[in-house]
Parts: C-alpha cells; sequence; structure tokens
C-alpha cells in the first residue's frame, strides 16, 4: 500500500477539536483539504501526521502546542489608550480589526478587553497555547 510521505500532495478530511472536546474547525461539508507534505502550508503535527498514512487510513492525533500554534505570547497583547480608538471604529469583544504595523504590514488582531481606559488587542493566533486534537482520514495521495 502507497503511504504518504514528504512532497506528496494529498486530500484529508479532518476535524480538529480542543481538549474539551469543542470542534474548532472541520472539512465536513466541504471539499478535503489538499495540502502538500513538508511544503509548511498547515501546522507541523497535522502534517507530520499525515506522514505514513495509506490511502482511506483514519486516525486520531493529539497535538501538542509547541507542534500546533506556539504557546501564547503576552508581548503580543498590545494595550491601547482608548483614546487612541477612531472614534467610528465602536470595537466589541472578540472583534477581529486589521491594525497597521510599525513597517507598513497589516495585522489581524482581536479584540481581548475593553474598559474605560483601554483597549486590549491580541495579534496572537487564535489557537495559540492549546493543544489540538485532529480526527484525520486520508483520501487522496498524489
Amino acid at each position: 500500500m502507497t503511504q504518504a510521505k514528504k512532497g506528496n500532495k494529498v486530500k484529508v478530511n479532518y476535524t480538529g477539536k480542543l481538549a474539551d472536546g469543542t470542534v474548532f474547525d472541520s472539512s465536513d461539508g466541504r471539499e478535503p483539504l489538499e495540502v502538500v507534505l513538508g511544503s509548511g502550508h498547515v501546522i507541523q503535527g497535522f502534517d507530520e501526521a499525515l506522514v505514513g498514512m495509506g490511502l482511506g487510513d483514519k486516525k486520531t492525533v493529539a497535538i501538542p502546542v509547541d507542534k500546533a500554534y506556539g504557546a501564547h505570547d503576552p508581548n503580543m497583547v498590545m494595550e491601547v489608550p482608548i483614546e487612541q480608538v477612531p472614534p467610528d471604529l465602536n470595537p466589541e469583544v472578540g472583534q477581529k480589526l486589521e491594525v497597521g504595523g510599525a513597517n507598513g504590514e497589516i495585522m489581524i488582531m482581536l479584540v481581548r478587553e475593553i474598559n474605560d481606559t483601554h483597549i486590549y488587542l491580541d495579534a496572537n493566533p487564535p489557537l495559540a497555547g492549546q493543544d489540538l486534537i485532529f480526527d484525520l482520514e486520508l483520501v487522496a495521495i498524489a
């Protein structure tokens, strides 16, 4: 049986869950995810889990923080004085905002907290600091 290896283009059905069972993403109802193994387009642990799988194989894999999105970095949380927020913005906790960086890049930041004096914006990936669990089914190898 052919097994997936680095450099193969594969298609995979998946469901991603947090440790408490909360589903954060799934290919259910969509086309399978297509990825070239070793290309760096998916998190390291997801990529590594697919290597060695055969066509039609299914498995559940636990991916630790360091092979997922990494630890939550408190240095990526910005405390912005509320008076610096444009008056027409009206941010809400949980909202994603596009913020211009020092070098002109655009960063997507999550509004974590708002109080009378400050807004707290988080540039960490939403799943940073989380161990992840994936149910995988390899459906194609090219």
